[in-house]
């Protein structure tokens, strides 16, 4: 099975951090078509992009008010359509954030569903009564919210709990509802109507419910991601949406299941016969660390057995049963050379972490800043926080000096992802002439795109060289994966063959000389290596510190 979306290489936007084109100290739609030369000569033919539509920014733009508007600080619809024609012109795609799961309290569908309990909107939104134990109200289950805190918030008009397992301003929709799921049908077919390719769609694991009961995972508020996460009727109502629009319109869609997925699951939602989505992101890759137990950055150590693991699991799982996305972040995660690089060997680690990933089975998605090395922010106090779920983190931290919960908060917050693009060193950082929303990373004096640009040994430059050996190579895209040496702690090496081609994809993790044993094959060319020389010695290869390199080979 061979589809469009499947020789495309993906670049995710988060726009109000990628280009301020009227300096407003946002980032906008117009900003985005000021830059597809960029990403086009990086070899990008597929962007997504962050919401963008009408919104209070209370999650900055996921919670909707308006899914037919532009956000003002974003432009227009108008400012859109003309994106769509310039990205025409790159033969670059543009697929859409479609968010399923809630809107704004500030939507005109919940101002009318509050009003009262026998609205017509009413039943768009979970509404229940609350419980009264030991004399005194409380929400009507134990379930607590991502963003801290009660999945419910009591709304005073009606005396009644609305659902919401995001923000407070973000009330989840009723999808068991007919009416409602028929108006997010025409939500899809408006934006695939304009000319957008497809979604990703997000939070799409949480559309179903549990029965109304409480957690017993622990006393007080608990986080049950049972309660609310890749229930059965999530794929009736997919499957539906996929019949109703996707499939009339060829649109690529990539679902957002969160870490409570299986394999199993994942396959239902994605599998060739599913019929429901094109793709779903899975996270495992990302907690293969000890990022959440340490003090301080200088004890950061990935654990490459698990790594190689998790992709190898999710390589094997989809074979031949479904597609993969391949992304190492996105808006959400930590910044990956925060993640997994090395800051000593800083170019060497960052172009083997691509090429370790993007030259694997499935269609590359590379996080805005990725390709420049860009890392996370420095965090100093509270208020250089924007995110609201890492302010509410902050506020729940008791009993730990203030700067041990800068430290707590800093190494995962999604703030990281979202400090603006370095375009070059003058003053913020050529992202904008004013001061922007959220601080610009002190460090692009040296990471920026113009330092890239100029220097034909950056990780820019490597990035792109990945991009075009896969797209000249129908191997490394079509051809089947498979996992070598799957123990050895120090190196990551699997084979991409199809027919009579073969190519070894060789990545060491390890910050000394390494050796690794080729005997078993010939070796016909070096396609691509992050050192100017490779070394063998009678078919022993001589890593250097995180040395990755291409082989067209032959079995022996």
């Amino acid at each position: 099975m061979k589809k469009w979306w499947m020789e495309k290489i993906g670049y995710q936007i988060y726009p109000k951090s990628f280009y301020d084109s009227n300096n407003d100290g946002i980032g906008d739609i117009n900003g985005i078509k000021q830059k597809l030369h960029y990403l086009n000569n990086l070899g990008i033919d597929l962007i997504w992009i962050c919401p963008f539509y009408d919104s209070p920014m209370d999650d900055n733009g996921y919670d909707v008010r308006d899914f037919f508007n532009v956000a003002r600080e974003f432009g227009t619809v108008n400012d859109f359509k003309e994106l769509l024609k310039e990205a025409k012109k790159y033969d670059i795609k543009i697929i859409l954030d479609l968010v399923l799961n809630h809107t704004s309290d500030e939507h005109k569908w919940f101002i009318e569903s509050k009003s009262s309990s026998n609205n017509s909107k009413r039943d768009y939104y979970i509404w229940k009564d609350g419980k009264i134990v030991d004399g005194k109200e409380l929400p009507p289950t134990n379930w607590g919210s991502f963003f801290g805190g009660s999945a419910w918030k009591k709304d005073s008009i009606t005396n009644m709990y609305y659902m919401k397992i995001f923000s407070d301003k973000m009330p989840d929709l009723n999808w068991s509802n007919k009416e409602l799921r028929l108006e997010m049908m025409s939500v899809a077919k408006w934006w695939l109507d304009l000319g957008i390719d497809g979604f990703r769609i997000d939070a799409v694991s949480h559309l179903d419910r549990a029965p109304f009961e409480d957690s017993r995972l622990g006393s007080g508020i608990v986080l049950d991601w049972n309660k609310f996460s890749n229930l059965p009727k999530v794929h009736e109502y997919l499957k539906e949406m996929n019949k109703e629009v996707f499939s009339k319109y060829d649109a690529l869609t990539v679902g957002e299941v969160g870490g409570a997925a299986s394999i199993d699951s994942a396959l239902q939602y994605s599998g060739f016969n599913s019929k429901e989505l094109s793709m779903v992101f899975n996270f495992d890759h990302n907690w293969c660390n000890n990022l959440n137990e340490i003090n301080d950055y200088k004890d950061l150590r990935t654990n490459v057995i698990d790594l190689k693991h998790v992709f190898n699991k999710w390589q094997e799982a989809f074979k031949t049963e479904g597609w993969l996305p391949l992304n190492w972040l996105n808006h959400d995660q930590p910044r990956l050379m925060s993640q997994y690089g090395d800051q000593k060997f800083f170019k060497e680690s960052a172009k083997m972490l691509a090429t370790s990933l993007y030259l694997m089975r499935g269609t590359p998605f590379i996080y805005q800043g990725e390709e420049i090395g860009m890392t996370n922010y420095p965090f100093e106090k509270f208020e250089d926080f924007k995110d609201i779920s890492s302010i509410n983190y902050y506020k729940e931290l008791k009993d730990i000096s203030d700067t041990e919960k800068i430290f707590r908060v800093s190494k995962s917050s999604r703030d990281n992802a979202r400090t603006p693009i370095q375009w070059d060193n003058s003053k913020y950082a050529g992202f904008s002439k004013v001061e922007p929303w959220i601080n610009i990373n002190p460090n692009y004096h040296d990471i920026n795109v113009l330092n890239n640009l100029e220097d034909s040994d950056s990780i820019f430059n490597h990035y792109k060289q990945i991009i075009k050996l896969r797209k000249t190579n129908n191997t490394l895209i079509y051809g089947t994966y498979k996992q070598l040496d799957l123990m050895n702690e120090k190196i990551y090496i699997y084979e991409r063959e199809s027919n009579n081609s073969l190519f070894l994809v060789i990545n060491s993790f390890s910050n000394k000389d390494e050796e690794y044993d080729l005997e078993n094959y010939y070796i016909d060319d070096v396609l691509l290596s992050n050192y100017k020389t490779t070394s063998f010695e009678k078919k022993i290869l001589q890593l250097k510190p995180y040395e990755s390199i291409v082989l067209k080979v032959r079995r022996k």
